[in-house]
């Protein structure tokens, strides 16, 4: 890498965990009851016994929370991984459909999809990603027929024991990082910066995650509960009931 890169890291890392970090309060606020109790699946709930509202309502919050908090720190992290690289070997953000990442390294040319980690996706997923590096490589070809183009599925986190793929490699983990910056001990240095005045960043969030909590228990218990207890059948209705009189029988 070229000055100071553990240094020039942290700096970005920091810069755009508030942005991180601004994403998820906005998450927060923006969600609705109605919207939450329309997405979620209220027969797997009762099945789980959950007899307080408040313990319910911080369930189905915090599931969803997960998976947006998940999709966040993805895109963090990719645009980290570009950043390292550019910094490192002169990559830049990919305009091909479905890659992420290019760069120029000992003559030849990777092309790079950058995932979270390594189970991200099905078979049909996966067959598409493969088709993406194809089109990928066989425009630059045309363009330069012995450019030699290696396509790579990089994971920011976890482990791939057999990376050559065929069409592709997979490198996860420590295997990715060394990747994209030439130093095996990157993955290790992220770890730190990514700290930084956590605490505090994260006060502000359970501030408002008990605010909404709140709010949503009393919602909920007005609309949703008899005499204390959880109305199960009008919840059911609210979330599957069907908005027209079906057909009968079915046919």
């Amino acid at each position: 890498m070229r000055s100071s890169p553990i240094d020039v890291i942290r700096r970005y890392i920091e810069a755009h965990m508030d942005e991180f970090h601004g994403k998820r309060i906005a998450c927060l606020q923006a969600l609705k009851l109605d919207e939450l109790l329309k997405c979620k699946n209220p027969y797997i709930f009762r099945a789980k016994d959950f007899q307080v509202v408040a313990d319910l309502v911080r369930h189905l919050l915090d599931a969803h929370l997960s998976s947006q908090e998940e999709t966040l720190f993805g895109d963090f992290l990719e645009g980290l991984a570009i950043f390292i690289n550019t910094q490192a070997f002169g990559g830049w953000k990919s305009s091909a459909e479905g890659l992420d990442l290019e760069f120029d390294r000992q003559g030849k040319r990777h092309i790079v999809s950058i995932k979270s980690g390594p189970n991200w996706g099905n078979s049909s997923q996966i067959k598409k990603m493969t088709g993406n590096f194809k089109t990928a490589a066989k425009v630059l070809r045309q363009r330069n027929p012995e450019l030699q183009v290696i396509a790579v599925n990089g994971c920011c986190y976890g482990t791939d024991s057999s990376p050559d793929k065929g069409d592709y490699f997979k490198y996860c983990g420590q295997d990715f990082w060394t990747f994209v910056s030439g130093d095996p001990d990157l993955y290790l240095h992220l770890i730190d910066p990514l700290g930084h005045q956590a605490k505090e960043r994260n006060a502000f969030f359970i501030q408002n995650h008990a605010k909404i909590v709140n709010q949503f228990t009393s919602e909920f218990s007005a609309q949703f509960c008899r005499e204390g207890s959880i109305d199960w059948e009008a919840l059911v209705r609210f979330n599957s009931a069907c908005s027209r009189i079906p057909p009968t029988p079915f046919t």
